[in-house]
């Protein structure tokens, strides 16, 4: 906690001061042109990898930077609101979903017993990407456990992408070339980033 304050400190006389301008704009509106779709692990630090400053990305973050299927619902919907929030209303023109290496949940898909750890909320969360299990057991045939967690985060990212144009509003303004989706693989030890390329299929080297 120590280090937590003493941050904010550091970070109202120095990064604060050299951004006063900014922030000052910032103060009373945001127009950020990209909605940021990420994993929550504390390694991935959107606004780092990408070097943009504050106003920049509106950030959604959650367990395997997973997204919802498009639904009106009675229930609490956090991930699914964001988006409908930086899209209709802020009106962003670029969606990235950015997974990583070492993917924690995209680990729990492989998992020979999920069910006997305790974590039931997070289990439930991740039904969501069932269908990424069933593609990389029919991707990948030989018993390799690094290639099957790279291919999962991979399709993982893809499968997200087909979700958000489930999202009438944004299958509209992909069509209409007013709205981009892209896909993000970061690598968390190299700092590479591979994006997917849709003309050939695979994700190339980005950085």
């Amino acid at each position: 906690m120590k280090k937590l304050l003493e941050g904010t400190v550091h970070f109202k006389k120095s990064d604060f001061e050299d951004h006063r301008e900014l922030f000052s704009s910032l103060g009373k509106k945001q127009n950020p042109h990209t909605l940021f779709i990420t994993c929550s692990d504390s390694r991935l630090v959107p606004s780092m990898i990408t070097q943009t400053l504050p106003g920049e990305l509106f950030i959604v973050r959650n367990v395997a930077n997973l997204v919802p299927p498009y639904r009106i619902a009675d229930e609490f919907l956090s991930t699914t609101a964001a988006i409908e929030y930086a899209v209709q209303v802020l009106k962003v023109s670029n969606i990235i979903v950015c997974g990583h290496s070492n993917c924690g949940g995209c680990a729990l898909l492989n998992h020979e017993d999920p069910d006997s750890l305790p974590i039931p909320n997070t289990r439930k969360w991740m039904e969501l990407a069932a269908p990424v299990r069933d593609l990389v057991n029919q991707t990948l045939k030989e018993n390799d456990p690094s290639a099957r967690i790279w291919l999962t985060e991979q399709i993982n990212v893809l499968e997200q992408m087909k979700h958000l144009l489930t999202y009438p509003y944004i299958s509209e303004g992909y069509k209409n070339g007013t709205l981009s989706i892209l896909g993000w693989h970061y690598i968390i030890n190299s700092g590479e980033i591979f994006q997917y390329n849709k003309e050939i299929q695979e994700f190339e080297l980005l950085n």
